[in-house]
């Protein structure tokens, strides 16, 4: 990890203090911000990729993910 990407106190603190419905809410949001980024980043890659070529693209690619 990046020394500017590590977790501050501050953010520890502020995550912890989070109900955990409040944290799956954020996780979800990130989620989804993610795929709708993959998908640009595709579109601009493949302009002629119709809508749905994209989509499954995009599941295909999440589905298959690891970290």
């Amino acid at each position: 990890m990046l020394t500017d990407e590590q977790t501050s106190p501050e953010q520890v603190a502020a995550f912890r203090a989070m109900t955990g419905s409040r944290r799956l809410l954020l996780a979800e949001r990130l989620y989804w911000s993610a795929r709708k980024m993959k998908t640009a980043g595709l579109r601009s890659q493949h302009p002629e990729w119709p809508e749905q070529r994209l989509n499954d693209e995009v599941r295909r690619l999440f589905t298959h993910a690891r970290s």
